[in-house]
């Protein structure tokens, strides 16, 4: 029996105003120049703030600082002078934000608690980790006289993810020695003094540097629990090839971050819990002080291997979609769970509804649509085809395939044909997360942007994002 479409939602997604080529309608870009890390996520006063890493002066990596952006819904954005500039010789590299709302740091004003950027200062040879201060609301930025406020003396020492401890009553810092594969930890009462409180590490994925850890709670799912969750960006060698993340759960006491033990390895080697398994999922950290506590992330979407070449202007690189976060429990592992923040339903225009088809019936409805931005839903019944799915930006010899295989027992996307794939040797490629079907039923979310692709399988503990570049003209869908 061939595969059948049980049930399908296909919803369009807004804006349709035309924009330059390839870029995206919903995820956050530049409005020019080079864009990579997210820095400083923070909510205040009804605003989102997303700071990343930013360079004034052209489309390449270079005189880091730190541009800003504001949104209250975290799909719409509003552009805001750069921050934290590079200066005398000292880039502002990756960090964190907080709210003082005790002013422990004596940087607020009556009334005004300040938000205080926690970021890592570099410069040849040495990187250490600094504070500026503002008590607008992120509009203006101070540099503290007092900088650097942690140095050890290390030239690989770098971005500090900072949050209020609630149990101990004091700031806590988790910062990665990336050429050491091992994260630090520190304590402090006013931001400016920190004290060392343990190390982790090397531990899970360990060939590539580690780099832009988080630490943060995540609620187990059907309970009324939470977990520690430990990111840590490897710079190289993730399961999807080049740069990638992998995260651990475990205890927090405040002092020490105690690894529940590993899963068995997915692909890569060494037994590793890998966040995505696309090519496109970096440097991801979490919003401190979100209103209702619950963890919304984001990520750099692009690899290190070509970032540098991808073929978009005036801006270079944009964010991954905003996910809210959670935990799932088989045992005693805790797999980490992804799903789209709620907001984009809001954004779904004209619907298209299939069900009980064959492909070829269904293929009949789809001839009919076309466009590069959709939310998808998809209940298909493999049969005993060898791959069933989906083909994503059709046209003249382009496609991108999205599916699952039943001889790896996996869901892939497969870019090799998907467009504009030869400005970099490492671009081109199948990338794919082990996914035993429930039920015999393949079960997918798809969205897509004008330059993107993020699937989230069994419902959202298999995640896979990846940059496309198609042609403009390549806007049809097909199932397979």
């Amino acid at each position: 029996m061939k595969s059948r479409i049980l049930c399908a939602f296909i919803a369009s997604l807004l804006p349709l105003s035309a924009q330059e080529p390839m870029r995206p309608a919903f995820h956050f870009t530049a409005e020019k120049n080079w864009l990579n890390d997210p820095n400083g996520l923070v909510y205040h006063e009804g605003e989102w703030h997303l700071f990343h890493q930013y360079n004034p002066h052209g489309d390449t990596w270079g005189h880091m600082s730190w541009g800003h952006a504001v949104s209250r819904d975290l799909l719409t954005w509003e552009y805001l002078p750069i921050a934290i500039p590079e200066k005398d010789g000292i880039m502002a590299f990756s960090g964190s934000a907080v709210i003082d709302h005790a002013n422990t740091s004596g940087f607020g004003t009556d009334g005004h608690p300040p938000m205080v950027a926690i970021y890592t200062g570099n410069r040849e040879g040495r990187q250490d980790q600094r504070l500026s201060y503002g008590v607008d609301n992120g509009r203006s930025w101070t540099m503290f006289e007092g900088n650097p406020v942690l140095d050890v003396g290390k030239a690989d020492f770098r971005d500090p993810k900072v949050f209020w401890h609630a149990g101990k009553q004091r700031w806590t810092m988790v910062v990665a020695l990336p050429v050491e594969r091992k994260v630090s930890f520190y304590s402090s009462a006013d931001l400016k003094k920190w004290d060392h409180l343990s190390d982790f590490g090397p531990s899970g994925s360990v060939k590539g540097v580690w780099e832009c850890p988080d630490l943060f709670e995540a609620p187990i799912e059907g309970t009324d629990r939470k977990r520690w969750v430990l990111s840590v960006s490897v710079g190289d060698h993730s399961i999807a090839g080049g740069s990638g993340t992998q995260y651990f759960t475990g205890e927090f006491d405040g002092e020490r971050f105690t690894s529940d033990p590993p899963p068995k390895s997915e692909g890569s080697g060494e037994p590793t819990n890998w966040i995505d398994f696309g090519r496109d999922m970096y440097a991801g950290v979490t919003w401190n002080n979100a209103p209702d506590g619950k963890p919304r992330w984001i990520g750099w979407m692009s690899n290190l291997k070509y970032a540098g070449h991808t073929p978009t202007t005036p801006w270079r690189s944009a964010m991954s979609l905003p996910r809210m976060l959670s935990l799932r429990q088989t045992g005693d592992h805790h797999a980490l769970i992804q799903r789209p923040i709620e907001a984009l339903d809001g954004w779904r225009g004209q619907l298209t509804r299939l069900a009980g088809r064959s492909v070829d019936e269904a293929n009949k409805v789809l001839e009919g649509i076309n466009g590069k931005r959709f939310d998808m839903l998809l209940r298909i019944d493999p049969g005993n085809a060898a791959e069933a799915g989906i083909q994503l930006r059709t046209g003249k010899n382009e496609f991108t395939a999205v599916g699952w295989s039943r001889a790896k027992a996996e869901v892939f996307v497969d870019r090799s044909r998907s467009g504009n794939t030869g400005f970099h040797g490492d671009f081109s490629g199948r990338h794919a997360a082990p996914l035993e079907l429930k039920q015999g039923m393949l079960e997918l979310r798809i969205i897509t942007d004008d330059c993107s692709v993020e699937v989230f399988a069994d419902d959202g503990a298999r995640v896979i994002t990846d940059l496309i570049f198609p042609s403009e003209s390549s806007q049809g869908l097909a199932f397979v």
